[in-house]
């Protein structure tokens, strides 16, 4: 049977396992917090700490790794061996949320940088429409002036239009 490219897949038998990957990642990033406590170091050293001195002091029927400790050795290494795959997965989801919050910085600095382009340019405008307005002291100099010549003594000319002339 030949592939249909303008119709879906049948959904057939799947030999892998499906999972959620959103999912599997926010546990990931659980256990990489918690492998990068305090609480997990004192928790492995007393778990160490109780394995060796039960194989040590036991008595010898009750002890299931003596001395070179081979078991314990192999649940270490274990432990590391998916340790270390789930850090790299827990950093790598957050170098992509960096990437995003970094593209988004970038995005919003590019936007304030223009609006204060702009806003700049609005205030020169401000600056040079001022240069032509009437400033405070033009004003009060000129009032002082008109004051001045309304308080010199006013000699009315004869006018020939008055009332009294009539």
């Amino acid at each position: 049977m030949v592939d249909r490219l303008d119709q879906p897949r049948q959904q057939g038998l799947r030999l892998r396992p499906h999972y959620d990957p959103e999912a599997f990642g926010r546990l990931s990033e659980q256990i990489a917090r918690f492998l990068g406590t305090a609480r997990f170091l004192v928790y492995m050293t007393v778990f160490v700490a109780v394995w060796v001195l039960w194989n040590v002091f036991a008595p010898q029927e009750w002890r299931f790794d003596p001395y070179p400790f081979i078991f314990l050795t192999l649940m270490l290494s274990l432990q590391a061996s998916y340790a270390a795959p789930l850090i790299l997965l827990a950093q790598n989801r957050q170098d992509d949320r960096d990437r995003i919050q970094n593209e988004l910085d970038r995005s919003a600095a590019e936007r304030n940088q223009a609006d204060v382009e702009y806003l700049t340019r609005e205030i020169a405008a401000l600056r040079i429409a001022l240069g032509e307005v009437a400033t405070r002291d033009y004003i009060r100099s000129e009032l002082q002036r008109l004051q001045e010549e309304l308080q010199e003594p006013y000699a009315p000319a004869a006018a020939p239009h008055s009332r009294e002339a009539r």
